[in-house]
């Protein structure tokens, strides 16, 4: 069960291995993507569907065929478990218990830090030193069940959701087939999560993009690499959405007002909180091409 890129090296780790046997891919429904609402299928079915696997994919799971037999030729007594890779919804207890061994799941952060649906986003904007990739035996709660393995990554200084994404895919595809044989043989058993040092994070909105320029210029710099590329930083300017794309912390200190923008040294710069400035070195303005910090300056700062 996946739905979007990061649940693919998983779902690929799987089919190559011969420990194992994929019979089936659950995964959310086609979508309508981009300005023009086309309707495309999740990178999860087009990876099922190149290697010859079926595909369910139901609008809500239904107890009366969770595992279609007239779809994947087996009833659901008969799978040893069902591996869950960002399928994108919360499953319920009875559905988890369908397959002999039950559900298992490959979540981008070391738990219980960052339960829930934006882990790697969370990591960068906290300013967390690492992360990682956890695999668990699920329950009802959410990302709350004992973990059968977990596996470090380094934060980098320049790391965003995008390229920290990249890594902890190949990381959790890497772990996982190992975690999984180990499990269903016997050879490792589920350890209790400390549930005392449990975090978690929610559902981005681009509304949450929007930039609260009184914090500290060091913590927006996080945020902009969180949240990019989705769903990505953004302020208003003279009425319009600027988002915001590259920034450099500056050591320079401001007077200014938190938000306002100034060049210096043919360099554009933001007030943040507590007199600290941040360079701004590649934003688009709303329904115009990306512009270098400069550029902007030179046509709207004189």
């Amino acid at each position: 069960m996946g739905t979007p890129d990061f649940a693919v090296p998983a779902l690929q780790a799987l089919i190559k291995d011969p420990r194992f046997e994929v019979v089936g891919v659950i995964t959310q429904p086609d979508s309508q993507v981009g300005r023009h609402a086309i309707v495309t299928p999740p990178p999860v079915k087009i990876a099922a569907e190149k290697n010859g696997i079926p595909v369910f994919q139901p609008k809500k799971l239904d107890r009366s065929s969770p595992f279609p037999p007239s779809t994947f030729h087996l009833p659901p007594s008969s799978y040893d478990a069902c591996v869950v890779v960002a399928y994108g919804k919360i499953l319920p207890q009875w559905f988890l218990d369908l397959p002999k061994h039950g559900a298992i799941n490959v979540h981008a952060s070391l738990l219980p830090r960052w339960r829930g649906a934006s882990p790697i986003q969370s990591a960068i904007a906290a300013g967390d030193a690492r992360t990682g990739v956890t695999i668990m035996k699920m329950d009802a709660q959410l990302d709350h069940g004992p973990i059968l393995a977990a596996k470090e990554e380094t934060v980098l200084e320049n790391d965003t959701a995008e390229s920290l994404h990249d890594r902890l895919a190949m990381l959790g595809a890497k772990l996982l087939p190992d975690a999984l044989a180990d499990y269903l043989s016997g050879k490792i058993k589920p350890r209790e999560q400390d549930h005392t040092h449990t975090t978690t994070c929610r559902t981005l909105t681009r509304e949450q993009g929007k930039i609260d320029w009184t914090k500290p210029a060091q913590e927006i710099e996080r945020l902009v690499r969180a949240y990019h590329p989705w769903p990505g930083a953004w302020t208003e300017y003279k009425g319009k959405r600027l988002k915001i794309l590259q920034t450099k912390i500056s050591s320079e200190t401001t007077d200014r007002k938190p938000g306002e923008f100034f060049s210096a040294q043919h360099k554009l710069f933001a007030a943040g909180g507590n007199k600290t400035a941040l360079e701004l070195i590649a934003i688009q303005p709303e329904a115009k091409k990306i512009l270098s910090g400069r550029e902007f300056a030179l046509g709207n700062l004189r």
